[in-house]
C-alpha cells in the first residue's frame, strides 16, 4: 500500500510540474518587455498649385520588431479640388489612427505618402511621393512633408511616357522610406503635404529609454525621406 501511495504521489507531482512548466512557457511571451506607440492625427492639406482633383494614398513602414496592434496600416483619401483663395490648398482632413508595439526602437515607423491625379488623357499619374518619421516625443506635432516625383532619364523618354500615359513611378512606393537603391533614382521636387500627429507612448521608460527633456534621443532632418533616427538606452529608473 505504501509503495502504491508513493507511486501515485510521484505521478501527481510529475503531472503538476509539467503543467506548471507548460503554463510558464505559454506566459513567457506575454511577459516579454514591449512598449507601445499610439498615433492619431490627420493628413490635413496639400500644396500642388499646378494641378487639381488630387487624392492621396498612405501607408506605414516599420522595422521587423514592430507589430500593428490596432488601427489602419494604409488608406486612401477622397479626391478634392484646390481652394479658390490665394493659398490654393487641397483640404483632405483625412484621419490617422494606429497603434504599434515593439521591443526596441530600431525601425521606428514612417508615414509614406503618395499623391495621384489625372492627366489630360484621364490616366491616374503620380503627382508626388514623400515619407516622414512619426515624431519620437509625445504630444501634438505639425509636419510639412516635401514631395517629389521620379523623372525620365531623357527628353525622348519623357515625351514617350507622356503620350502613352505611363509616367515614371515606383513599383513599390514604400521605397521612398528606404535608403537602399534611392541613389540611382532621378527625382524632381513637387508640392508638399501638411500632416498633424498626436503621439503618445507607454512603457518606453521601463525599457530604459528616455524621450523627455534632456534625453539621449536625437533626430536629424526628420522631414526628409532618408531620415536617420538614433535612440540610446539609458539606465532604467
Amino acid at each position: 500500500m505504501d509503495q502504491r501511495n508513493t507511486s501515485i504521489n510521484q505521478s501527481i507531482y510529475c503531472n503538476s510540474k509539467f503543467q506548471l512548466q507548460s503554463s510558464a512557457a505559454m506566459a513567457a511571451p506575454m511577459n516579454s518587455p514591449v512598449f507601445y506607440l499610439f498615433v492619431t492625427g490627420q493628413i490635413e492639406t496639400a500644396y500642388f498649385p499646378e494641378f487639381n482633383d488630387l487624392f492621396a494614398k498612405y501607408t506605414f513602414v516599420y522595422g521587423q520588431d514592430w507589430v500593428v496592434t490596432a488601427g489602419l496600416e494604409e488608406g486612401i483619401t477622397q479626391t478634392t479640388r484646390k481652394s479658390f483663395d490665394g493659398k490654393q490648398l487641397f483640404i483632405w482632413n483625412f484621419p490617422l489612427n494606429i497603434t504599434f508595439k515593439s521591443t526596441n526602437p530600431f525601425g521606428w515607423p514612417q508615414l509614406v505618402l503618395s499623391v495621384y491625379g489625372q492627366d489630360v488623357f484621364g490616366n491616374d499619374v503620380v503627382r508626388g511621393n514623400g515619407a516622414i518619421h512619426i515624431p519620437i516625443s509625445p504630444g501634438s506635432h505639425v509636419r510639412e512633408v516635401p514631395m517629389f516625383v521620379p523623372e525620365s532619364s531623357s527628353q525622348l523618354q519623357k515625351l514617350t511616357s507622356w503620350l502613352l500615359g505611363r509616367r515614371p513611378d515606383y513599383v513599390d512606393p514604400t521605397i521612398v522610406a528606404q535608403s537602399e537603391g534611392r541613389e540611382v533614382t532621378r527625382v524632381r521636387s513637387q508640392g508638399s503635404i501638411k500632416v498633424i500627429f498626436n503621439v503618445n507612448m507607454m512603457d518606453l521608460r521601463t525599457m530604459g529609454y528616455d524621450n523627455g527633456a534632456g534625453s539621449s534621443i536625437t533626430t536629424n532632418a526628420t522631414t526628409q525621406a532618408n531620415t536617420t533616427l538614433n535612440m540610446t538606452a539609458t539606465t532604467p529608473r
